[in-house]
């Protein structure tokens, strides 16, 4: 399968104009014969406000125009898209991506873990950690802050996830989340890991990039800078699906899901 995170500035505000941005990177991204096109935390609407007031008036709800155009184009083209969004859902505001695979019902997932910053000061948490089945195979999403909690990540493992992809907004100060934790995640897990970051500056905000398509063991297969870019790789879900590490037979082997141990774990359910 051919993947692309496209790591792209946001227009604060201004789901439509993100929408058709999003449009044309996937015109491109289809010439390069991408099956799965990824785009950031937030991407239609922005995320950095100070208000709750504020966040309402950013969000949309699930029928907006932007993402009607984004459905019939992921249609269009033949392509799955994930991409977010501030969602407006009766009173409440969640933090979603949606994802669009032709010919099926766009899906949604709401970030769970919600950290001090934006527009998580006022979002409501999701309550569900998604495997998705497509055409291409069992794709998991997680949103930025997300990944921190490492469970997460297994969870979506435990569940069948050949791949994590990861809408992020990734701004100064998270550097080790860009750089070493989405590693961590691909390789203790044995899953392909594909973060797709946003740059530029908005409210006093400016985003980092370094977006990164992650090998199942650890190897970056494609990763971006700090501008505007497409990244690109092909990878094969079934390398996966292959938990067990062999570097010598019989001498050194290692299974990621085989040696854990249960029940030894049960501190990390308890609540406080």
């Amino acid at each position: 399968m051919r993947v692309a995170c496209a790591q792209s500035s946001v227009v604060f505000g201004q789901p439509v104009e993100n929408a058709n941005a999003a449009i044309a990177k996937l015109h491109l991204l289809k010439r390069q014969g991408v099956e799965l096109a990824v785009f950031p935390e937030a991407y239609l609407t922005g995320y950095c406000v100070e208000t709750a007031e504020a966040a309402r008036e950013i969000a949309i709800p699930r029928d907006q125009e932007s993402l009607r155009l984004l459905e019939s184009s992921a249609n269009e083209l033949g392509i799955i898209v994930i991409i977010g969004f501030a969602e407006l859902n009766g009173n409440s505001v969640f933090n979603t991506a949606v994802l669009f695979e032709p010919g099926i019902a766009p899906r949604y997932y709401s970030k769970t873990h919600l950290p001090e910053l934006g527009l998580d000061h006022f979002v409501t948490p999701g309550s569900e950690l998604n495997v998705f089945e497509t055409a291409v195979g069992k794709i998991g999403i997680l949103i930025c802050y997300d990944m921190r909690p490492p469970e997460a990540t297994r969870v979506l493992v435990l569940e069948g996830a050949d791949l994590v992809v990861l809408p992020t907004n990734w701004p100064v100060g998270a550097e080790t989340s860009a750089e070493h934790i989405c590693i961590a995640r691909a390789s203790e897990n044995r899953v392909f890991y594909a973060t797709c970051n946003r740059v530029g500056d908005e409210n006093g905000f400016h985003f980092i990039g370094r977006s990164k398509i992650i090998h199942p063991s650890g190897k970056v297969l494609a990763e971006a800078g700090s501008e505007e870019e497409l990244i690109v790789a092909d990878i094969n879900l079934e390398v996966a699906r292959q938990k067990r590490t062999v570097n010598i037979p019989g001498k050194y082997e290692l299974d990621v899901i085989e040696s854990r141990r249960p029940e030894l774990y049960n501190p990390i359910i308890r609540t406080h």
